[in-house]
């Protein structure tokens, strides 16, 4: 083989190795032509992508898009009909109107997990404060819900596959919300140092969350971040527009209101998942 061939060779499996490293990154089917959340949406003029060389930074700036702007579909197709958002993720919502706000972040956060072969840290509490841990469903453990109580009992086949996390999810999300999500996470003290996977959110019945997606800053050390949201109906998963600026990015911020197309915030409502 010439030296020429091998160096096309070593090419060609380097590309084979990116390809499947992304497509283990995001293990939903999705498609590969929409370009992704960094390659979407570049820094403002006078900013850069803050360098934060931690693996939860590059796999939501990595996050597959749908290509152009497409409607945001709720979960039984009918389109939304305000039109709040720059891009659309690709990634399912389901056929029941289970993945809505909270449970939009918690399934990038258990994805990001499953991605990164942290799959025993794949946990979330029920309402009633109960924990739901992936390793006991892998198990072949299933709750029984009667009112406020949970037990846990062996009742299925063991299967780690990634069709039964998905079936783990739907409980998840049928017994979790904002309300537990928020009491999960731990309060960000500087929310001026926002990272991305940060949340904002506020609990209740109902309560609303959105995360993180992306963090870029300026010479002067000022930032400003990118924001995605599922909502009521349970719905495709977006890019919010900043309806104030006119594109996606929003001013990180010590204190005051963080308003959003479809909620408002303080910058004190900004929390982080405790191992972030």
């Amino acid at each position: 083989m010439t030296g020429f061939n091998r160096i096309a060779l070593a090419g060609l499996l380097l590309s084979l190795a990116i390809l499947s490293a992304q497509d283990t990154a995001y293990a939903w089917p999705h498609q590969t032509d929409g370009g992704t959340l960094a390659e979407r949406f570049p820094a403002p003029e006078g900013y850069h992508r803050e360098p934060f060389n931690d693996e939860t930074t590059r796999w939501l700036r990595g996050l597959p898009l749908k290509p152009g702007v497409p409607p945001v579909r709720f979960f039984d197709g009918r389109r939304k009909p305000n039109d709040v958002h720059l891009a659309v993720v690709d990634i399912d919502v389901g056929q029941r109107d289970l993945q809505q706000c909270a449970d939009a972040v918690m399934r990038l956060r258990a994805e990001y997990l499953w991605s990164q072969q942290r799959r025993n840290e794949i946990a979330f509490n029920f309402t009633s404060g109960d924990k739901a841990r992936w390793s006991d469903w892998a198990e072949g453990q299933r709750p029984r819900i009667n009112g406020n109580k949970v037990s846990w009992s062996s009742r299925a086949a063991a299967n780690a596959s990634y069709p039964i996390f998905r079936r783990y999810l739907n409980t998840v999300f049928t017994y979790a919300g904002s309300y537990s999500l928020a009491k999960e996470l731990k309060k960000v003290a500087d929310p001026g140092r926002i990272l991305p996977g940060d949340v904002f959110i506020i609990g209740g019945f109902p309560g609303h969350a959105v995360i993180v997606l992306d963090v870029v800053a300026n010479a002067a050390g000022e930032r400003l971040f990118l924001l995605g949201q599922s909502y009521m109906p349970a719905q495709d998963f977006h890019v919010l527009k900043n309806l104030k600026r006119g594109d996606g990015w929003y001013p990180a911020s010590a204190e005051g209101t963080l308003k959003t197309p479809e909620w408002t915030f303080s910058y004190s409502d900004l929390k982080r998942f405790e191992n972030r």
